[in-house]
């Protein structure tokens, strides 16, 4: 039996799996952010839950393991940044740990139970409030010792003009210190950053979605640029990764029709052509987090030891 656990900012929430079909919710705990003797004693409750002694503890949680150093960046949990969690977990508890990111770990749980299943490569596409993704190859996670492989959110590649008729759009600052990433106007914050640039109206971006689904000409000008700057990146990451399904998740994968409009303009940009939907929404929409961290632990517990 596998514990796996889906680490948030404000809340740990942890589950029992026995195998693929058997994946149990155990409950949702606060997280303890500046204290890491507190935040054990939530695992331990957690697992005490279980009623009985876990083989293994698979993690996921918004941050990036180091492949090298195995240390963990995690800067909204500030008592686990900078540790290696996997080691110094498993030194609290005395189980084999694992530890994953967890937009990884949705791309997982696509490719084993969601819309990836019977595609050899998944590409799992984060739109939330930013933009974030992992690679599955073959049933295997590619970051399984930790790095950014995925993270097609980031480096300074968006267009300095896009749109039709084309305009001009600054470079923005982005969080990793660059400029120009596809995480300043990809997710939900960067549809705001746009219309704001277009139209100087500070608006939510679901307001902005809904303006658009009622035909409004300022909305429709956003999403319009919207989608030529999302979709060329899109397009690159999956001819270089070869995916064959980009399961999309995150608040803005509620929107069927804009991720209609993002395939549309993805499968005119890429090199191999399909005569169906790529970049579709997600399937597992009830703790993702959870259930492939849980996939990620029981395929680790099948393996034979090295």
């Amino acid at each position: 039996m596998i514990i796996s656990f889906d680490i948030g900012g404000s809340a740990i929430k942890g589950g029992i799996a026995r195998s693929e079909a058997d994946i149990t919710p155990l409950g949702r705990y606060p997280t303890p952010t500046d204290d890491f003797t507190a935040f054990v004693d939530t695992l331990r409750t957690i697992i005490a839950k279980a009623g009985e002694q876990p083989v293994r503890l698979a993690f996921s949680i918004a941050g990036v393991v180091d492949p090298d150093t195995q240390q963990l960046t995690c800067a909204n949990i500030p008592c686990i940044h900078g540790r290696n969690l996997a080691a110094d977990i498993e030194a609290e508890l005395g189980v084999p740990v694992l530890v994953a990111n967890d937009a990884d770990c949705f791309a997982m749980a696509e490719a084993g139970l969601g819309a990836g299943r019977g595609h050899r490569i998944v590409l799992g596409a984060i739109l939330g409030t930013g933009v974030g993704g992992g690679v599955i190859v073959n049933g295997r996670l590619i970051n399984e010792a930790g790095g950014f492989a995925g993270e097609w959110g980031h480096g300074p590649i968006v267009a300095l003009r896009a749109g039709n008729p084309p305009v001009e759009i600054p470079h923005y600052a982005c969080g990793c210190g660059q400029k120009g990433c596809v995480d300043t106007v990809g997710g939900a914050r960067g549809l705001e950053r746009l219309h704001k640039t277009l139209h100087d109206l500070d608006l939510s971006s679901q307001e902005i979605i809904d303006d658009w689904l009622r035909g409004e000409e300022k909305a429709t000008r956003t999403i319009d640029v919207f989608i030529d700057l999302v979709a060329s990146p899109l397009a690159l990451t999956i001819n270089i990764t070869g995916a064959t399904i980009v399961p999309v998740g995150g608040g803005l994968s509620n929107v069927e029709p804009l991720l209609a409009e993002l395939d549309k303009a993805v499968r005119q940009r890429i090199l191999r052509k399909f005569d169906r939907p790529l970049v579709v929404p997600s399937q597992c929409r009830v703790e993702p987090g959870l259930i492939g961290a849980a996939l990620l632990g029981l395929k680790a517990e099948a393996e034979p030891a090295a």
